[in-house]
């Protein structure tokens, strides 16, 4: 007793299909903006690693400094590089970089002007 219902029956086939083929499609559609927030946080958090990670080792150099500051020979050295200090009795040389080094004024040298 198989009965044939004809196009009946693939046109029910046809709406099962179309039904779940939309209820996938809509779960797509209501989970896509969630998906992008996703991603945009995972490239914030991205972000927020590599500045962490630029602030520990700015912290790393800083915490560096500080214990070198507690040796009186890197004061002392400091003191005479950017102060000009000098202990009594010496004398401080500054060597200065020569004139034809320098570029004037901002202009370039103009081979014609005399």
């Amino acid at each position: 007793m198989n009965v044939d219902l004809g196009i009946w029956d693939k046109l029910a086939r046809m709406i099962v299909f179309l039904l779940l083929l939309a209820a996938l499609l809509g779960i797509a559609i209501w989970y896509f903006p969630l998906i992008q927030r996703n991603e945009r946080m995972r490239k914030e958090i991205h972000a927020l690693d590599a500045d962490i990670k630029k602030a520990e080792d700015e912290n790393k150099r800083l915490k560096g400094s500080i214990e070198a500051m507690r040796d009186p020979r890197t004061i002392e050295r400091l003191a005479r590089e950017k102060l000009s200090y000098a202990r009594t009795g010496e004398t401080v040389i500054r060597f200065e970089a020569p004139l034809t080094n320098r570029i004037s004024s901002g202009l370039a040298a103009d081979p014609n002007q005399p």
